[in-house]
């Protein structure tokens, strides 16, 4: 399958990735605000078996082909894997710290990804005010790991912000696996496609492992929180978020979606009344200039 590729962010791209970066930072809240009710590796396997069983149906409506062989198993594997843990880590992470500071880490993605994908697809180099950007970000990160380990405004929260670090590691490592494989040339729906299958098998194991209890007994709250998991968060935004990857460079798409620890913090704070730190700000501070740098476009040559 060809795509046409563009090399910067247009209207339409920034339209999209801010509805699904405002829903995503509302969603870890709403993860978190679950917590109490369902486990959390439990919690994700619903949401992701859910999602699988949307995705077969709306593939088999659509008459897209899932199960040809393109020489794509082994990568859609490996992107399988990197999801299902990245996932399992989040979930878990909000066990130990805000759904804000959590967010915050779990977009450190974009490190990840301008580090390693320039090596495998020349193209998607970064300029050096765009590497600029990504040191503000990351300092901002800093200053909330600090914060972590010390008596802040929230406690005690390594364990969950270590957490959040590990999964942006791994949402990092799904997106070069996607741009630098044969993964690339796949329809959006194969692509999430391997990653939602491998969550719904892996994840309900995990959480069997983990000895969680499988509440079936659900409060409205919890039904409608799953149901919103499911049906915009692990299908609808992710399906627009492979497509996204398809036709834009993935370092400025990653590094755009910073905006969404903006959200995060707001929704905890309004929500679940998550405490707001200095460091906190400071930190989003940075990642917001960060985000302007990163996204600058490089100066048209008369």
């Amino acid at each position: 399958m060809t795509t046409e590729r563009k090399d910067h962010l247009d209207t339409r791209a920034g339209t999209i990735l801010l509805a699904c970066c405002l829903f995503w930072g509302v969603q870890q809240v709403l993860v978190k605000a679950t917590l109490p009710e369902l486990a959390p590796v439990f919690q994700a396997a619903v949401r992701f078996v859910g999602a699988a069983a949307l995705l077969l149906v709306c593939c088999a409506w659509r008459g897209v082909k899932l199960f040809e062989r393109d020489g794509s198993l082994g990568a859609g594997l490996l992107a399988g894997v990197l999801f299902a843990a990245e996932f399992a880590a989040m979930y878990l992470g909000l066990q130990y710290t805000t759904a804000s500071r959590l967010t915050v880490f779990l977009y450190t993605s974009p490190f990840w990804v301008a580090l390693i994908l320039p090596l495998l697809v020349p193209a998607e180099r970064l300029r050096p005010v765009q590497w600029v950007g990504l040191a503000c970000a990351f300092a901002g990160v800093a200053f909330a790991l600090r914060e972590g380990f010390t008596h802040g405004g929230a406690g005690l929260t390594w364990r969950g912000d270590l957490l959040g670090l590990a999964a942006g590691a791994l949402w990092g490592l799904t997106t070069v696996t996607i741009r630098a494989t044969t993964l690339a040339r796949l329809s959006p729906e194969k692509m999430l496609f391997y990653q939602v299958i491998v969550a719904a098998i892996g994840l309900p194991l995990l959480s069997l492992a983990l000895g969680e209890a499988w509440n079936w007994q659900w409060s409205h709250f919890a039904a409608t929180s799953l149901a919103l998991q499911t049906l915009i968060g692990a299908f609808a935004s992710y399906l627009v978020w492979m497509w996204l990857l398809a036709h834009y460079p993935a370092t400025k798409i990653s590094v755009f979606v910073f905006l969404t620890p903006l959200f995060a913090l707001a929704a905890g704070a309004l929500w679940l009344r998550e405490p707001i730190t200095g460091s906190l700000v400071a930190a989003l501070t940075l990642v917001a200039l960060g985000i302007v740098l990163v996204n600058r476009r490089a100066p048209t040559r008369a």
